[in-house]
């Protein structure tokens, strides 16, 4: 097995050969992890509001919701494998399965530790189908198209990230009706998979190959969606904290998060055709790197006025969800077949961890520096970025 750096050259670039795409089969993963992202928008803030209607402290739900992304480093690793022995399709399948009954689960049994087994099961299943639909993608996805196709993979992901909180502001935590809605969204997500059976990309025979290298194999990108995941979870987790500590009022710090994710949504296809009009897309991480620090230097000058802090919110939080969406694209330029599948792997795990970093990370900021320290962790994640993005860019120069 061998493992390339991101700086091989374009003549041994898996770009060049591969076949042409099967929009359905795109078709078919975008449908499939959107429906999924809309019962994990549904499912969060419907298991901890019943949890806090039970009478449960609010580190008991943390700690209920943070088993969520242990499950999900468990799961990144073993997500390849599986697709080798069972199949893509099959694979995407049982995930479906395993996942809706485990949210329909959350209804029939009541217990504390059910609920933490069931998060578990819940987010091995949905991690495993992150990794795979965005392999189906990556596979799939023409070279010259593959930026536009991932902005579009972002942005019918955020859509349904943001449907699935509106289901429950409109349906309510009461009875089976939100579990049964859940378990209906996901079991809806089977139908373009098995329409797109025949197109999936399958792996070809060969050696097992494992996931660690692959951390190391791509930098540029792994460590582009770690720091996303740290920065997307704990800026979302800890921004009400924030805002109160400066005096926003709840409704307008919830106001300013609903500006990040409108960015999110707006920005990624610009930025995935973008991407494939640069020669190298490391340049663009970089820059969306560099935005994310400008914009955490700058927020602390412009509190005050609620209106330009909303823009640049709106601005900051799409270019810097671009780390992952222009991540993943530089991912599957470089690698192929299993070794893209474990490169895959990787993404999602260097993301999970990411999101258990972050959170950690700007509480113990804002406690320790008070309301700049938010500003100044999420800074501090930025230039580490740029430094290793810099660092390969530099690298890749005197080698040529």
């Amino acid at each position: 097995m061998s493992v390339r750096s991101s700086d091989d050259s374009a003549a041994l670039s898996p770009d060049r050969e591969r076949p042409a795409t099967h929009w359905r089969s795109l078709a078919a993963a975008i449908a499939t992890i959107s429906a999924v992202g809309m019962a994990i928008g549904l499912g969060i803030p419907l298991l901890s509001v019943l949890l806090e209607s039970r009478g449960y402290s609010a580190s008991l739900i943390g700690a209920n919701t943070a088993v969520a992304g242990l499950a999900s480093i468990a799961a990144a690793p073993l997500s390849a494998p599986i697709a080798a022995r069972f199949g893509v399709v099959r694979s995407i399948l049982a995930m479906l399965l395993l996942g809706g009954f485990a949210f329909l689960g959350f209804h029939f049994f009541q217990a504390l530790w059910a609920w933490f087994l069931l998060r578990v099961v819940l987010h091995f299943a949905l991690t495993a189908l992150f990794v795979l639909s965005e392999y189906w993608i990556n596979a799939s996805a023409p070279p010259e198209k593959r930026g536009l196709v991932l902005g579009i993979y972002a942005t019918t992901l955020s859509l349904g990230f943001a449907l699935g909180p509106w289901i429950f502001a409109q349906i309510g935590s009461t009875g089976m009706l939100p579990f049964g809605i859940g378990f209906a969204i996901i079991m809806l997500a089977a139908v373009p998979v098995l329409l797109a059976w025949k197109d999936s990309p399958d792996f070809e025979d060969g050696e097992h190959v494992p996931f660690v290298p692959y951390i190391f194999a791509v930098p540029t990108a792994t460590a582009a969606v770690f720091v996303f995941g740290a920065v997307e979870t704990g800026g979302f987790a800890l921004f009400p904290v924030f805002g109160a500590r400066i005096g926003y009022s709840e409704s307008e710090a919830a106001l300013l998060l609903t500006m990040i994710g409108l960015g999110n949504v707006l920005l990624q296809i610009p930025l995935g055709i973008i991407s494939d009009r640069i020669r190298d897309r490391r340049n663009l991480l970089l820059a969306c790197a560099a935005i994310g620090l400008a914009g955490m230097v700058l927020l602390p000058f412009i509190i005050g006025n609620w209106y330009l802090v909303a823009g640049l919110l709106f601005l900051w939080g799409g270019v810097v969800a671009g780390l992952y969406t222009v991540g993943l694209a530089h991912l599957g330029s470089q690698l192929t077949g299993r070794e893209l599948a474990s490169a895959n792997a990787a993404f999602v795990f260097c993301y999970a961890v990411g999101t258990l970093a972050g959170p950690q990370a700007v509480g113990i900021g804002l406690d320790a520096m008070g309301p700049k320290g938010f500003a100044v962790v999420l800074g501090i994640f930025f230039a580490l970025y740029m430094l290793i993005a810099a660092f390969r860019l530099l690298a890749h120069k005197k080698r040529a």
